[in-house]
């Protein structure tokens, strides 16, 4: 019975693993056609660019969702309405010249030690600025970590991980710093999700060993102990990698 779960679970895994590749897919398209045009040109109508870019209502629905929350194209209703290029902000153009560069190894070393000399910036500026209230949505993201764990759910581990950085990225009031972070996440929880092995029991004590010491981390957040913070973070940064797995660290 539990092996007939995990399959299953294991397919629609692979199910929505494959929709957002044909998303991710079509976005790139997207993204491509509305950086030829002008700031402001009619790319066309939904219908005109779904079937242009020849796939499903569901994916080209996904794709421009994605292209939309990249800042690359703009939706406007009624007559005359359609998809525009939007004017793209200098953070906006670098965001998606990351998110652009290819998902091998060595693109996703050097994503992973930028956003590692980034990581120190980030608890820095946690330990001045987090309130109560950030520091509650932090532990609430530790609870999934843990609730993870138990239910021996790599890809939930994997998500309330790169959750729980973004979040503690977002109590920085320095945008740039926040968005760059940010982008550097997305590079990096792609490719590990490609590359995530499941089942076997070294990795499980991966997990719940990383889940302690984000604990450990949010702790010294709020204790605004900052030696400690830091400590923990470059031991966080320099730490092993699952067996099997390409030296991604969540």
């Amino acid at each position: 019975m539990t092996s007939d779960v995990r399959l299953g679970v294991g397919a629609s895994r692979a199910s929505r693993a494959s929709r957002l590749s044909r998303g991710e897919t079509t976005a790139a398209g997207l993204i491509a056609i509305a950086e030829a045009a002008e700031p402001g040109d009619r790319l066309g109508s939904k219908e005109e660019l779904r079937a242009r870019c020849a796939v499903s209502v569901g994916t080209f629905n996904e794709a421009l969702r994605i292209a939309q929350s990249r800042g690359v194209v703009l939706v406007r209703p009624g007559p005359g309405g359609g998809v525009f290029a939007a004017a793209q902000s200098p953070m906006v153009r670098l965001g998606n010249s990351v998110l652009a560069l290819d998902g091998d190894q060595t693109t996703v070393a050097e994503a992973i030690r930028i956003r590692d000399a980034l990581d120190a910036l980030l608890i820095d500026d946690a330990l001045w600025h987090a309130a109560p209230a950030d520091i509650a949505v932090m532990r609430e993201i530790l609870a999934d970590m843990a609730a993870a764990v138990q239910q021996l759910d790599g890809i939930g581990f994997v998500h309330a991980n790169w959750a729980l950085h973004a979040r503690i990225a977002a109590v920085s009031p320095h945008a740039m710093l926040r968005s760059l972070y940010v982008i550097l996440l997305d590079q990096i929880e792609s490719h590990t999700l490609a590359v995530l092995p499941y089942g076997t029991e070294p990795v499980l004590e991966y997990m719940a060993e990383r889940h302690l010491l984000h604990t450990a981390i949010v702790d010294a957040i709020e204790a605004r102990d900052r030696d400690r913070a830091l400590h923990l973070i470059a031991d966080h940064n320099t730490s092993g990698s699952p067996p099997s797995a390409t030296g991604t660290r969540p």
